[in-house]
């Protein structure tokens, strides 16, 4: 067969990436979530062009092609979001983009309901599909739920609701 015919690959040879998986929910984030995003994916596209600049440099192409994946990643995670204003949200029930003042044992914590891609565990932002967020929303102050654990079943009590803006609260972090 002529090369002619033949389609180089852009992938260096034993390396083929699989795509990221899409989480089969739909994409709601938060004002910070969603800049969160649009960052990533600026930073990214800025990253592409200074690896392409480097031409046929095997470390900068096999650099590309995990960042190319990653881009059709955060492509289509911006073009699917649906942005939830904390302003629309219930004041008197748990809700996307809430702040929760749980008791759990004796002991108050604070949680944050966010999407998927902003879930953060040091910092108690849990994502709206998580078993926690699931227990808590729609909840109302007072209200006792049972998050579903596999460490166990537990009840928690709401002591407080509030909706805040934290769009500098977390610094964007990488795909």
């Amino acid at each position: 067969m002529n090369r002619a015919f033949v389609k180089e690959s852009d992938t260096p040879a034993g390396i083929e990436l699989p795509e990221r998986p899409l989480s089969p929910h739909p994409n709601y984030v938060t004002p910070s979530g969603m800049a969160q995003l649009r960052t990533l994916l600026a930073d990214a596209r800025a990253r592409k062009g200074a690896l392409e600049a480097r031409g046929e440099d095997m470390e900068a192409r096999t650099e590309l092609q995990s960042l190319k994946r990653d881009l059709r990643w955060l492509e289509s995670r911006v073009g699917s979001a649906r942005l939830v204003d904390p302003e629309d949200q219930p004041r008197d029930r748990v809700a996307f983009g809430a702040t929760v003042d749980v008791a759990e044992n004796e002991r108050q914590q604070t949680y944050r309901i966010v999407g998927e891609e902003e879930a953060d565990a040091e910092q108690g932002w849990v994502s709206y599909v998580s078993p926690l967020a699931k227990a808590l929303l729609g909840a109302r102050i007072g209200d006792e739920v049972v998050w579903n654990r596999p460490a166990g079943d537990l009840c928690i009590e709401v002591l407080g609701i509030r909706y805040e803006d934290a769009q500098a609260a977390s610094p964007p972090q990488s795909p």
